[in-house]
């Protein structure tokens, strides 16, 4: 079996790119959408956003480039090119996250839809750190974050290996916080995969610190 997790990542969802477009039509759920309008209510018009792990493109690269300049980014060749089949409006390019290069202050957004739990923990830190200076002052992260204790390969996830890390909620918050933002918004929401509940940290975090009256958490499950 490959060792190197971004191998792992990467042959995975070029063996899988159609399954998955298919089986994220399958989760009951899902909040995707709730915590994308979230983010695109506080954006300015025509903001900069960079879509970290974008997949196909589907739903979120989509709906962010009807208003928005978005560049899509996902270490996956296959992925990225059903991405630019599916959102011509975007840029697209086929990167490791963790080395992507930006200028500081240059972005509105950033999101990681389900992305960051597929990077090694010990890089999440590096990872926040980078993308607040990303963003300009008072710009928005949103991220789906694992919520449990993860660190390895699954032998076996919709029929390939696959590499998934992660830390507890409350050591997500540390990190987001050492990084320099402050949470908005920050859920444990648990959704409905067809193998059974499934359930991530959702943050939505700014560049800059808020006023606490905007900031709310709490947990929640949808059957």
């Amino acid at each position: 079996m490959e060792s190197d997790p971004r191998r792992v990542v990467e042959k995975g969802y070029d063996r899988i790119a159609h399954r998955y477009a298919e089986w994220i039509e399958e989760i009951h759920g899902d909040p995707r959408l709730r915590f994308l309008t979230e983010l695109t209510n506080r954006l300015p018009a025509a903001a900069s956003a960079v879509d970290l792990g974008c997949g196909s493109g589907k739903p979120c690269t989509a709906i962010l480039a009807e208003h928005h300049d978005v560049l899509g980014v996902d270490i996956s060749v296959a992925q990225i090119e059903l991405a630019r089949q599916n959102v011509p409006r975007a840029r697209f390019m086929r990167e490791d996250v963790t080395r992507l290069r930006l200028d500081p202050g240059s972005v509105d957004a950033v999101t990681a839809f389900y992305s960051i739990t597929h990077l090694p923990r010990d890089e999440h830190a590096a990872l926040f750190a980078r993308i607040a200076r990303w963003l300009r002052p008072g710009g928005h992260f949103l991220a789906t974050l694992g919520c449990g204790e993860t660190d390895g390969t699954v032998d076996d996830w919709l029929g390939v290996p696959m590499f998934f890390s992660s830390f507890d909620a409350q050591r997500n918050r540390e990190l987001l916080e050492e990084a320099g933002f402050a949470l908005l918004i920050d859920e444990i929401v648990t959704m409905r995969e067809p193998e059974g509940p499934a359930t991530f940290q959702w943050a939505l975090a700014r560049a800059e610190p808020e006023s606490e009256n905007d900031y709310h958490t709490c947990d929640s499950f949808i059957s």
